[in-house]
């Protein structure tokens, strides 16, 4: 979009809102979190004009918000700017807000106009490009799983729903329980409000499998990155819903070992030119069209030097454990919620694959780009996904995953395919920053290891 449209964005927005007074500006950072500022209306025409300086670095915080000392970028160069400019589209309320407010993601670029390479939606973009020179477009949606917490006076625990006419917490999983989401029922009209105010395309809500934990889904959009925008803004429109009703919520992906974790599920389907589902269709044997069976062979092929994608943090892989419809190896089949890669009932024409083994707590822009660089790696050179498990199998827990964080680090650096889809030198960046933040956390001395060692050695 050129400057002159970008301005013509904002003049409506501000006719149509004449009142507001600021403007929440932000990117995403390494971990997905959304980096940024909130400045005054005189400000507004930079942003939707020539561009605001942003600090670089912001792009590589660690979960803890602090830039990482290995690499050169922000610690040793002086923690220089970069260009900032409104994504077009983006500009929404800010609804929750005391004043009035807008908001705006922003796209990165250098001063000369290329695009910033440490940006996560330029790593997607990147990734998206050899499928799309082949012709091929997906169309994806994302489903977030997410915990109410509360804090007991020890630790923290899920926010348990109350059993009628009294105080009392309702033990249970209660699973899509209707009740569960009456209760919650302020938080969800907020929700929806949010939501709608600020374009995200949100749909079912779902009491989930443990107590406490609810799923929201997007719908389908035929721009990855753009689904990417929307999980990044409905996080934060989850977050201050629950705010507003005196609620605490997170997106961690296992914040408690006895219940179920929380995942990034997103299904992707892909159209040629011509808006056909190359993914619909039987191969030869009956069974799914090569197509779709090249492209899960190509995530199958990916997944182990994915998976510090996939988890990118200490709790992430504590998700990854039996009984909790969390799988530990690249299997794939027909309506199953135990596979990696479930190819969901639906009809030729809306086949699409659900890939599950992505936390919610990871950066989904590097999440879908993993699993664009996976299907056009598949595709490109006919990837056999191995044996299809058969609807309605009970499947035998296997890890061949490398589900401990050092092992996936150790993976995701020497791994040969994903540094030619994300560029060679963010590859490498995002390898020594997370290595970094794991060996940090590790190097911590926890109450566990007194309670556990302290007398007994």
């Amino acid at each position: 979009m050129s400057n002159k449209a970008l301005k013509q964005e904002l003049q409506a927005y501000l006719e149509k809102y004449p009142d507001t007074q600021f403007m929440d500006i932000f990117s995403p950072d390494m971990c997905g979190v959304p980096r940024g500022k909130r400045i005054q209306r005189d400000d507004f025409d930079s942003v939707f004009g020539t561009g605001t300086n942003f600090c670089a670095a912001s792009a590589l915080m660690d979960a803890r918000g602090q830039s990482s000392d290995d690499v050169t970028y922000g610690s040793h160069d002086g923690d220089p700017d970069v260009l900032s400019v409104a994504v077009p589209g983006s500009l929404a309320p800010v609804p929750w807000a005391t004043l009035p407010t807008a908001q705006c993601l922003l796209q990165l670029t250098e001063f000369d106009g290329s695009p910033y390479f440490l940006d996560p939606r330029n790593v997607l973009r990147n990734a998206l490009k050899p499928l799309n020179d082949m012709g091929l477009h997906p169309v994806m949606a994302t489903e977030l799983e997410f915990y109410f917490v509360v804090h007991n006076g020890t630790t923290f625990v899920p926010r348990l729903p109350r059993i009628p006419g009294s105080e009392l917490p309702q033990e249970g999983i209660q699973f899509a329980c209707f009740e569960d989401l009456d209760e919650i029922e302020p938080f969800l009209v907020d929700l929806h409000n949010f939501c709608t105010a600020q374009n995200i395309p949100a749909g079912a809500a779902l009491s989930e499998y443990s107590p406490g934990q609810f799923e929201v889904n997007l719908n389908h959009v035929n721009d990855p990155v753009l689904a990417c925008d929307h999980a990044i803004l409905l996080k934060r429109a989850v977050k201050a819903a629950a705010r507003k009703n005196g609620l605490a919520v997170t997106f961690m992906a296992k914040p408690f070992s006895e219940h179920s974790g929380s995942g990034l599920h997103m299904h992707v389907s892909l159209l040629n030119e011509e808006g056909e589902n190359v993914f619909s269709g039987e191969s030869k044997d009956g069974a799914f069209s090569d197509t779709l069976r090249h492209a899960i062979g190509g995530l199958s092929a990916t997944m182990k030097e994915s998976m510090a994608i996939f988890a990118p943090n200490a709790n992430s892989y504590r998700r990854y454990a039996p009984g909790f419809y969390v799988p530990a190896s690249p299997n794939w089949g027909p309506n199953n919620r135990d596979l990696a890669m479930r190819i969901p009932i639906s009809s030729q024409k809306n086949r699409r694959v659900e890939h599950r083994v992505a936390g919610a707590d990871a950066n989904p822009y590097l999440v879908v780009a993993a699993v664009m660089a996976g299907i056009h790696h598949g595709i490109k050179n006919q990837c056999d996904p191995g044996p299809m498990t058969p609807e309605k199998t009970e499947i035998d827990y296997k890890v061949t995953l490398p589900v401990r964080w050092p092992m996936a680090l150790d993976a995701f650096e020497a791994g040969k395919i994903l540094p030619e889809y994300f560029n060679q030198e963010y590859h490498r960046v995002y390898g020594v920053c997370r290595r970094e933040e794991s060996n940090n956390f590790h190097a911590l001395v926890t109450n566990r290891d007194y309670e556990w060692y302290l007398r007994s050695v």
